[in-house]
């Protein structure tokens, strides 16, 4: 390797569709100065690949074949706390982007974005800088103060990342034992999860349940 190459700051993708990492792959090497050293598709995939070689950045997408970009984000900092995170999705910002946060990432760029978008997030994550939107940074600053400019909230949002994790299977058509399987979380606990939801969102049963998580499932495509 050369040393130029040796100076370039080392990117890993996270994302469940090869045609999107190919897309983020031919954008992130036109820069002099960044390069794609890992790519993965599951948090299996990913951790093994941070483990083998930690990237200084990594880019990960929510929704990811074997469970939640949430939950690797947070396994990440807590193992590697010097690698640098940024969360690029389709999901809905106003409801992800605060907990991406929380997680460890340092920014939220939404795919519809332009790709200058993704480069400038790049950047300024790499400075150690947040990059966020200026809608939810607004929110973000409200809530902190106390501000009611943003009390209407969906009930959705009083969800926990995992109780939103299963509750975006539940909309998905997979069963308890499913959901279960892919997050690696006892049937118990899934049920557990699901009378927690229902609770929250004041649903009477099941099947408003599964109607109310397909039909936000159908609403975020």
């Amino acid at each position: 390797m050369s040393n130029s190459n040796q100076q370039k700051t080392r990117i890993m993708i996270v994302d469940d569709h090869p045609i999107v990492r190919e897309g983020y792959s031919r954008l992130i090497e036109r820069e002099p100065d960044l390069q794609v050293c890992a790519e993965a598709d599951s948090k299996v995939g990913a951790i093994k690949q941070v483990m083998n070689d930690p990237p200084d950045l990594i880019i990960v997408d929510i929704s990811l074949k074997d469970g939640s970009g949430l939950e690797l984000i947070k396994d990440i900092k807590s193992q590697f706390k010097q690698i640098k995170m940024l969360t690029v999705s389709m999901h809905d910002e106003t409801l992800f982007a605060e907990r991406c946060i929380r997680a460890g990432a340092l920014g939220f760029v939404n795919k519809q974005q332009a790709p200058e978008q993704l480069i400038e997030a790049i950047y300024r994550v790499l400075k150690g800088k947040v990059f966020l939107s200026s809608e939810i940074t607004e929110r973000m600053i409200c809530r902190s103060i106390g501000s009611d400019n943003y009390s209407n909230e969906s009930p959705i949002e009083s969800l926990s990342d995992r109780e939103l994790e299963v509750f975006e299977q539940i909309g998905q058509g997979e069963t308890t034992r499913q959901i279960a399987e892919k997050l690696n979380l006892s049937p118990k606990t899934v049920e557990t999860y699901r009378e927690n939801i229902k609770h929250k969102l004041d649903l009477e049963n099941a099947t408003e349940l599964t109607r109310n998580a397909i039909q936000w499932v159908l609403e975020k495509q």
